[in-house]
């Protein structure tokens, strides 16, 4: 009497039975409300986007090649990162950061990006030491140039090629989310708040640490280098909110176009 077959069994059968050419239906809307979003995220990230800059879904679509509702569905996840202020069911702005939320983001900073600094000496590659200084390099070009988006745009891919070389994909997941409010101040460092170290650039003292494989000094440079810094934004932040400065030189003129077609 042959074996009666096992469920397990039957179902690798009907799976070797099912032509190779099957394949799952394309999530098509998902797709695209991925993209938005990623193209959105990127934005803040990169300092594309200014403090108190105001955005409209209409505008977004249109500049991004796509219907009203992916936009929408991207920019209400944002609004619950924090990362935009919702003003009419239209209408959003990107939020400025108080000194003091400066300060509160930049402490947990500090323990974040020191732990993925420190464990990316362990595990980074020559090719990402190569292309940490190439970036670092464009960063300093961008500055001599007085191109400042660029600057500012270098900084973000050098603190994330780092800290992805951490290979913490959750560790980078929150760094980036910290980043996302943090992101658009930096469009107030060129000129009016340009890092200065007392020292050469910490972002070399980064690299000596990587290649000597030194957490702790590769930990200790990064976390100097937010410090040191940021030290002219902090100011700069302190007297906007106590009102020693005006805040129309950094609102007024031409919003950046920030956004790349996606669909």
């Amino acid at each position: 009497m042959a074996p009666t077959p096992s469920f397990a069994g039957v179902w690798w059968d009907i799976l070797a039975a099912m032509s190779p050419t099957v394949s799952l239906p394309v999530l098509t809307r998902t797709s695209l409300n991925d993209r938005v979003y990623e193209t959105l995220r990127a934005a803040l990230l990169e300092g594309r986007l200014r403090p108190h800059q105001r955005l409209k879904i209409r505008d977004l679509a249109a500049a991004m090649g796509v219907s009203e509702t992916p936009v929408r569905e991207a920019v209400m996840q944002l609004v619950r990162e924090r990362a935009l202020t919702l003003q009419t069911s239209r209408s959003l702005t990107v939020p400025r950061l108080s000194a003091t939320q400066y300060l509160e983001l930049r402490q947990i900073r500090l323990e974040l990006e020191g732990l993925a600094a420190a464990r990316a000496a362990t595990q980074v590659s020559a090719r990402d030491i190569a292309a940490l200084a190439k970036l670092h390099d464009r960063l300093l070009k961008a500055e001599e140039t007085g191109n400042a988006a660029e600057a500012v745009r270098s900084n973000w891919h050098f603190h994330a090629r780092l800290y992805e070389a951490a290979a913490m994909p959750e560790l980078f997941h929150l760094i980036q989310g910290l980043w996302l409010r943090n992101g658009p101040l930096l469009t107030y460092l060129y000129p009016h708040a340009a890092p200065r170290y007392p020292g050469r650039h910490r972002h070399l003292d980064v690299l000596d640490a990587l290649r000597a494989r030194d957490g702790a000094g590769v930990r200790a440079a990064i976390q100097a280098d937010m410090i040191e810094g940021g030290t002219a934004l902090l100011r700069l932040l302190q007297d906007l909110d106590a009102g020693r400065l005006s805040e129309a030189p950094f609102t007024d003129g031409p919003d950046p176009d920030p956004l790349q077609a996606v669909a």
